[in-house]
């Protein structure tokens, strides 16, 4: 037990009645991560500064003239200013990163920020998902890490995802940069580029600075244009979402649900227009939108498949949220 006079766990160096006396649940973890997502966003809040815009700047168009026509700018400008921070400019993050190791005071932070050089690419694929981190096999350097979660989204196992990453201090690496996770259907472009990497005799970041762009393009070829699902996926909420424009509805809240649904459950569906009945009338029963009086029927035919085909996905979406209640 803690006594009121010892040193706070939390590493403050404070008194535990001056410091986190009282406050329930909070851990040396729980307070040495939020001072981490300060740190990193502080970065992010003040770079590039002004001398060094026109590098980034004329970096930037690197990447805009390739890839605009396949992503929308922001897109292509957040995944640029990453690979100019950790690739291109090093010095920006070296220099910021001795600043934060001098301001700061919890020792446990000082001992994590002692261990930030600058972040490495992750480019992987999802193992396992648990609570609060991600297993996640590293394919560029064979290995496997632990990758903190940023939200409790599900997140299904094989998908690919790219950041930068560095230690978090406790069980794994935490994301730096912007975290993109890449639908299934793309498996086949990282397939390629790990195997093209196998083939050359440079290392991780030297091999992901000269070829990162090359990647993207690839996936652009293969059609990926910065969606989280795959076209199946997209296919089932677009149908949902012309319904209910359609019948002058909305519904934010089954969309999500049906996002979450389809990510979690992967269910096997020839066409998705039956899942998408299926959402429909889940989404009329449960009151997830304004309702429109459609009989079980009148739902099948609007979308063109039979009611026991509708039913088939109305029940596995509310298997699914009854499962998702009683976790």
């Amino acid at each position: 037990m803690i006594g009121r006079n010892d040193p706070c766990p939390c590493g403050s160096g404070k008194k535990y009645k001056k410091c986190c006396a009282g406050k329930e649940e909070l851990t040396v973890e729980i307070v040495q991560a939020e001072e981490l997502e300060r740190t990193l966003q502080s970065f992010y809040d003040e770079y590039p500064k002004q001398k060094d815009f026109g590098d980034y700047r004329e970096f930037a168009i690197q990447w805009k003239l390739p890839l605009s026509a396949a992503y929308s700018e922001e897109m292509i400008e957040a995944i640029a200013l990453d690979e100019f921070f950790f690739h291109n400019r090093t010095d920006i993050w070296e220099g910021f990163a001795r600043k934060q190791l001098k301001k700061a005071v919890r020792p446990s932070v000082i001992k994590v920020l002692e261990s930030w050089t600058v972040p490495q690419t992750l480019l992987g694929q999802v193992v396992k998902t648990e609570e609060s981190y991600l297993t996640v096999y590293d394919r560029l350097n064979n290995r496997t890490v632990l990758l903190r979660r940023e939200s409790d989204k599900p997140v299904p196992e094989d998908v690919h995802l790219w950041c930068f990453t560095l230690p978090d201090g406790v069980d794994g690496v935490l994301a730096v940069s912007t975290l993109i996770f890449f639908p299934v259907d793309q498996s086949s472009v990282f397939d390629e580029f790990v195997t093209a990497f196998t083939n050359v005799d440079q290392d991780t970041e030297t091999y992901m600075k000269n070829h990162s762009v090359n990647l993207w393009e690839q996936l652009a070829e293969n059609g990926y244009k910065g969606e989280e699902f795959t076209d199946f996926e997209q296919g089932v909420l677009a149908r949902i979402a012309s319904f209910l424009e359609a019948h002058a509805r909305k519904s934010d809240e089954l969309l999500e649900l049906i996002e979450d649904y389809l990510v979690e459950e992967q269910p096997n569906a020839r066409k998705d227009v039956a899942i998408a009945a299926g959402a429909i009338r889940y989404g009329q029963e449960k009151g997830l939108f304004e309702t429109l009086d459609f009989t079980v029927k009148a739902i099948a035919d609007e979308f063109g498949v039979s009611p026991s085909s509708l039913n088939r996905y109305y029940n596995g979406i509310t298997e699914y949220t009854e499962t998702k209640m009683n976790e």
